[in-house]
């Protein structure tokens, strides 16, 4: 007869709550912080709502008035050593993270406001408004807050888009050694997303201290979290991950304190990661001043019994029935904070010229100048500095021999591992297969083993852990991706979060991560195994693009990335990986500067434009047809900012004719946006419009016969060199 069998959970799922006994045991001075906080949390939230109802705040504004407890309490205890991330509703969380850092010991709210409190506030609202003294220079608005000095990583739009990178903060804290910890802030829509699960899962398998904080305010926008899940105790998830989990009512921040007392205690003693879930609510829609009911997905009966349970109110009751304050030095505080916003509003606005009494603008001296629109978008490459020793072959010292392209991958990461102890590696398979799948990380694992991770296989995690890694700040982070096909599983924090990130949050702070990935055309692999991703980061903002071609070239670039202090991408492709090549024997210190192209083959007639295995290719054609004289240009970088405009231009000038090679599908194709400059650029230096030759519009098949149709290599080059000496485009120039 078939047995069943009870399995317990391996790790705790607790509900905690408080007694009055428990009140009557904080510490005043506790109680009086908390409440300080509170009041100056909500005085805050309630002025930015009335600047959103009269078309002050430009774009969003979601309040977190009703939820301030969760913040608060959870992070009173936190030092500025400690980290955390936000929500897209995530002022509470950044105020409280700030309030700490300027006054470790809180607002004693029986006395006045101290100035860094007036200086906190008056920077944290023009940031809202999206004006220059704000945190992120008026860049990041209501849903990008962020303060690194004071802990405080950055509040985030996409919904769960956070928590991969708290958890990169998580590693940095315990690699260096600290008992510091990361707190990674979302709501309950949140908690079913791939990404937050991910995190969970590689947390606790690296045992991360880590605080996953869901705090359920009962709706994404309006829908209800029963329906969207069978379970609407989200902290019941961690017992799939065997991480402990605490559930506390989000409007008592005693209890919220006290759960994260309990959870601080088992990070910093080396435990791993904890889940709290606080319910709690939010008492205006999910945007803007008015309720939920207003839009009729809740009734203004829930409303009225969770307004019943206001923190504020919980909290003057205790502090006026123990004694630790009179309801006198309450009424003051409260006042205190509404007439520091309204000091504050005055500094920033002024009467609407023109407009009605009460009427108002913000100030024009206060907004951006336009000119600052790209400022940060990629850094000023400042890191460069005199002592780099820029190489190339031609005029190399050292000694130089035959290599296979795959050696000097591993042997220049290794080089850099040695020498620099920032460096990170980590990828799907890295420290196995004797170097990965491909052998590009050979020999790393067994000679860096706390410094070479194998993940799990889940991208979004892993690249948003080392952005995390990136923005802390203390370390060097290079990812890679088996496949290029497998960014668009982890394209949130590829491009919302990695390439934005410097630029969004001001464009002070370096994004240094390193992301290798391969082209795998040709292998047999088929449609999602096998794309070019040039086309799609050359459009997005922020990431520098390297494409190296030969072993030399790929030490000195790989050199450069990983000094480089913006994000880069080192696409790689499969056919070179066992190709040879002119490389360093000894020397793998050299770099090859940023925005330079190679001239591989000097020429008259074409300009032709290619990178990685296709540029051999256009060599090969070259050969093959006599009667054209191209000059083909290694591109080497491809990011927008990092084109050699200089030897494109000398070439473009003297050939008066460009043709564009590329392998991949056209309709990803790097080609197109190059071309589109080039014809804008040197319109004037074209006799032709530009060439192009490109992959099909079908990603490559499985079927060997039908992969090769859909790719090019030397024949479609050597094509397109006849046609363009039958069809005119070559004919003698005037």
């Amino acid at each position: 007869m078939t047995k069943h069998q009870d399995l317990a959970a391996p790790t705790p799922w607790l509900e905690l709550t408080t007694t009055e006994a428990d009140w009557d045991a904080a510490d005043p001075d506790l109680l009086r912080a908390m409440f300080g906080q509170l009041v100056l949390i909500r005085a805050f939230e309630e002025y930015v709502l009335e600047l959103a109802g009269s078309g002050l705040v430009h774009g969003p504004a979601h309040s977190s008035v009703g939820q301030e407890a969760g913040a608060v309490g959870s992070i009173l205890s936190l030092t500025s050593a400690d980290t955390i991330t936000g929500s897209h509703r995530g002022h509470h969380q950044f105020l409280s993270k700030a309030l700490g850092h300027v006054l470790p010991g809180g607002w004693d709210p029986r006395g006045d406001l101290p100035a860094p409190v007036t200086d906190l506030l008056t920077r944290t609202l023009a940031e809202i408004c999206g004006l220059a003294r704000g945190f992120c220079r008026g860049r990041g608005g209501s849903m990008h807050l962020q303060w690194p000095e004071a802990g405080a990583m950055g509040t985030n739009a996409i919904v769960g888009g956070g928590v991969p990178q708290a958890a990169g903060f998580a590693w940095a804290h315990r690699r260096a050694g600290t008992d510091a910890v990361s707190v990674a802030y979302f709501g309950d829509g949140a908690a079913n997303i791939g990404s937050v699960l991910e995190s969970f899962n590689l947390a606790a398998a690296w045992s991360l201290p880590i605080c996953f904080f869901i705090e359920n305010n009962q709706y994404a926008v309006s829908t209800h979290v029963r329906e969207v899940t069978a379970e609407p105790r989200l902290s019941v998830r961690g017992l799939g991950f065997a991480i402990p989990s605490w559930r506390v009512d989000g409007m008592d921040p005693l209890a919220v304190h006290l759960a994260m007392g309990e959870a601080l205690a088992h990070m910093r003693a080396g435990n791993g990661p904890v889940i709290i879930e606080a319910d709690l609510y939010r008492y205006y829609h999910q945007n803007g001043p008015f309720p939920g009911s207003a839009f009729g997905y809740r009734s203004k009966e829930e409303e009225r019994q969770w307004r019943q349970r206001d923190p504020i109110t919980l909290m003057t009751g205790h502090l006026l029935r123990r004694g630790a304050l009179t309801e006198q030095e309450a009424g003051r505080a409260v006042d205190q904070a509404a007439a520091m916003m309204r000091a504050i509003g005055d500094r920033l606005l002024e009467p609407l010229p023109g407009g009605k009494p009460g009427q108002r603008r913000i100030r024009p001296s206060e907004w951006p100048e336009p000119g600052f629109r790209d400022v940060g978008v990629r850094g000023d490459l400042s890191e460069f500095g005199s002592e780099v020793r820029y190489e190339e072959e031609a005029t190399f010292s050292g000694r130089l021999d035959e290599r296979e392209f795959v050696d000097v991958v591993a042997e220049v990461m290794a080089r850099r591992m040695e020498t620099d102890p920032a460096v990170v590696v980590m990828g799907e398979d890295v420290h196995r297969l004797k170097g990965g799948t491909n052998g590009a990380t050979k020999g790393l694992a067994d000679a860096f083993p706390d410094r070479v991770l194998g993940t799990p296989i889940s991208e979004n995690a892993f690249a948003g852990l080392a952005g995390g890694l990136a923005m802390d700040g203390r370390y060097r982070p290079v990812v890679e991706f088996m496949y290029a096909d497998f960014l668009w599983v982890a394209a949130d924090q590829l491009f919302n979060q990695i390439g934005k990130a410097r630029h969004m949050f001001g464009g002070d702070h370096p994004v240094p991560l390193v992301l290798r990935s391969k082209v795998g055309t040709g292998t047999g692999y088929g449609s999602q195994h096998s794309m070019d991703p040039a086309g799609i980061f050359a459009t997005a903002p922020g990431w520098r693009i390297v494409a190296p071609s030969t072993p030399f070239d790929y030490v000195g670039l790989m050199n450069t990335a990983l000094r480089c202090d913006d994000p880069v991408v080192v696409i790689e492709h499969v056919d070179l990986y066992t190709s040879t090549g002119t490389g360093p024997m000894d020397d793998l210190d050299y770099h090859i500067p940023v925005g330079r192209a190679a001239v591989r083959r000097a020429g008259r007639d074409v300009t032709v434009l290619s990178y990685l295995s296709m540029v051999a290719h256009c060599l090969e054609a070259a050969e093959q047809v006599g009667e054209i004289d191209p000059e083909i240009i290694d591109l080497r970088w491809l990011d927008r900012a990092s084109i050699d405009w200089d030897t494109i231009g000398a070439s473009v000038m003297k050939t008066g004719t460009v043709l564009i090679v590329e392998q991949g599908a056209v309709g990803t194709s790097y080609g197109g946006w190059l071309a589109d400059e080039i014809q804008r650029r040197y319109f004037d230096w074209l006799d032709h419009p530009v060439q192009r030759v490109t992959g099909g519009e079908a990603s490559p098949s499985i079927s060997k016969v039908l992969e090769r149709a859909a790719i090019a290599r030397t024949e479609e080059v050597a094509a397109a060199f006849r046609r363009m000496t039958t069809d005119g485009t070559l004919a003698p120039r005037h």
